[in-house]
């Protein structure tokens, strides 16, 4: 482990402590990459030797965790000049981000699951909670064992299939069958290996939006919570149709991109403001960065106008849009942590608790100033500890 990573015993005092719901302002005693006690009397721990750290009443929420961004970089949908690099680690962790689920889009010839798997190896080598989707938007999915139920099984951090497309003029066109049966194997691959088993879902703009997940729904005997669909805010005509989706079970996923002024969309802030409002379940709803994947806008025949790249951070500023709108955080911040850990089915994320891991991050006016993950400093008072190997600092 880099010396900046090394995980020291370290009592945290005066935290406003929101686990994602309100504990008040308390002590944290955290050792071994984990979550040792929380209490309010630290002295009556007794005598140890601990890196003591006060907060002053800050608010210390659980790490958040981003279910989708492309690790190893998107784009490449303008041509090889287009193809956007990887994410450095520190993108993620100055974004309060320290867990992620990386992903493989568009682009599955020049991109392989050989490359998303090493570049996961890697985030986690240097202390980021990092899994992976196998797949990407093609049908058959890009695999790295030639089978989605052997990827689940025999690649440690692959927890399901994603982002296959669907409704957009880049997917493969899936029929029915063809999608029931990469269900299928997301789900059974699941049962097998206690993974999520979730068919993680690219929505384009076509005008079909949801109707091959009701269909899915209708016709088979696969749990709803196997269809995860995302980017479900790029049209508010699509938002509503994922409402019901989450009304039938599954979790959907709005994605934190930038919205224009007068555009057909909802920004992740106010999708989930609306969301929430709505009455559907409200822990079957959360909020992903893109992080690292092209953004583009295309014309009537397909070409690129312009594009953009999604960024890690755009998960907490969207937090904090809503915090500063008036929006109590233990009602929004699930969405960013505790949610998305229940779909993944990793039990120590999410949460800040005894036993769970300790990937914590207090909040300051403006931003994440201090991020913790498995119990070591990656930024302390808004400065990266820890870098990528080929970080340049600064960069």
């Amino acid at each position: 482990m880099p010396a900046a990573l090394e995980a020291p015993l370290i009592l945290i005092r005066d935290a406003a402590v929101f686990a994602p719901e309100p504990m008040g302002l308390s002590d944290l005693l955290v050792g071994g990459g984990k979550v040792l006690w929380i209490g309010t009397d630290a002295a009556s721990l007794g005598s140890f030797r601990a890196q003591e750290v006060n907060l002053e009443g800050r608010r210390l929420v659980p790490g958040l965790i981003d279910c989708h961004a492309h690790v190893t970089g998107g784009g490449g949908e303008a041509g090889a000049h287009t193809r956007v690099p990887a994410v450095p680690l520190s993108r993620f962790t100055l974004g309060g981000v320290t867990t992620v689920v990386g992903t493989l889009g568009t682009d599955c010839t020049t991109r392989t699951m050989r490359d998303l798997v090493a570049t996961v190896n890697g985030l986690r080598s240097q202390g980021l909670g990092a899994w992976a989707w196998t797949g990407g938007y093609p049908v058959p999915p890009l695999t790295l064992t030639g089978s989605v139920r052997d990827d689940m099984a025999f690649v440690d951090c692959v927890l399901g299939v994603g982002e296959l497309a669907i409704s957009d003029h880049r997917s493969s066109q899936p029929t029915l069958d063809e999608f029931l049966r990469i269900a299928a194997d997301a789900h059974v691959g699941g049962l097998l290996t206690g993974k999520a088993g979730v068919l993680h879902l690219h929505l384009g703009n076509g005008a079909r939006g949801l109707s091959l997940v009701r269909e899915a729904l209708d016709r088979s005997e696969l749990p709803a919570r196997v269809f995860n669909p995302t980017h479900v805010n790029r049209r508010r005509g699509l938002f509503d149709e994922a409402l019901e989706l989450a009304r039938r079970g599954c979790t959907v996923d709005l994605t934190a991109f930038p919205v224009e002024e007068g555009e057909d969309a909802w920004s992740a802030a106010e999708g989930l403001k609306r969301y929430l409002a709505s009455g559907a379940p409200p822990e079957r709803v959360t909020i992903s960065s893109d992080g690292g994947g092209c953004l583009p806008h295309f014309d009537a025949e397909g070409r690129i106008t312009r594009m953009g790249v999604g960024s890690p951070s755009a998960l907490l500023e969207s937090l904090l849009e809503l915090t500063a709108a008036g929006e109590a955080l233990e009602r929004v911040l699930p969405a960013f942590t505790s949610n998305p850990a229940e779909l993944l089915r990793l039990p120590g994320k999410g949460r800040i608790r005894v036993g769970g891991d300790a990937d914590l991050v207090a909040l300051g006016p403006s931003g994440a100033e201090d991020v913790m993950m498995k119990g070591a400093w990656a930024v302390r008072s808004g400065t990266v500890l820890a870098r990528g190997m080929f970080e340049e600092p600064g960069s």
